[in-house]
């Protein structure tokens, strides 16, 4: 990302815009979600917010710009203050990925209705704000530790499956998939996510890269 800054001030600042939104969005949703079944752990935190740098983890911030992949701050719950500490986990997990699909078709009304022109720059800035998101959808779904599928997984596993062996070697998969992608672009983790990403960004309007 810091090459596109030299490369193209304003893809970049387009793309950081967007990347803000979604990052901010997720994240605000679990903090609210949260609450609403009864923990106050990131209320308290001050993490019901759509400041963006409530939610920004400086490591990995950073991340995104050396290498293109990094994440927010996670939003930490009680899963004890939850009526159903299971259900209420998956919940508070599974809104963060919803979220994004929300935000996606927002943004994909004014091109489903053409009212804006695909040359300009708004269409630029709506689908980077749409890829971003059905992209940060997609991974988050995967139920691998500490993705948000993997506490949707923990919903539906047996009560005697060891959850904490998940915990332990889930990070250490995923960090694997990840370096792999770096390795094979074309047929790693990165590349699954784009073309499952694909057909979701045609339904939206957006059949084709506009840069």
């Amino acid at each position: 990302m810091l090459a596109l800054l030299s490369q193209s001030p304003i893809l970049f600042l387009l793309l950081v815009a967007a990347l803000l939104i979604a990052i901010t969005v997720h994240e605000f949703m679990h903090a609210w979600t949260a609450n609403y079944l009864g923990d106050p752990t990131a209320k308290y935190m001050g993490r019901i917010s759509l400041n963006p740098i409530h939610h920004l983890d400086p490591i990995g911030t950073i991340a995104i710009f050396l290498i293109g992949i990094g994440w927010g701050k996670p939003v930490q719950i009680n899963e004890r203050n939850f009526k159903n500490p299971r259900m209420g986990s998956a919940i508070v997990s599974i809104v963060g990925p919803l979220s994004n699909l929300f935000v996606a078709f927002i943004f994909s009304i004014p091109v489903l209705l053409h009212t804006i022109p695909t040359d300009s720059y708004v269409y630029l800035l709506f689908f980077l704000i749409v890829r971003i998101n059905i992209l940060l959808m997609i991974l988050n779904l995967i139920p691998i530790p500490p993705l948000d599928g993997s506490k949707v997984l923990y919903f539906f596993l047996p009560r005697n499956v060891d959850i904490v062996k998940l915990e332990t070697y889930g990070p250490m998969i995923l960090l694997a998939l990840i370096a792999f992608s770096f390795f094979d672009p074309n047929g790693g983790l990165f590349a699954l996510i784009f073309r499952v990403s694909q057909p979701i960004l045609n339904l939206l309007g957006f059949s084709s890269v506009p840069f």
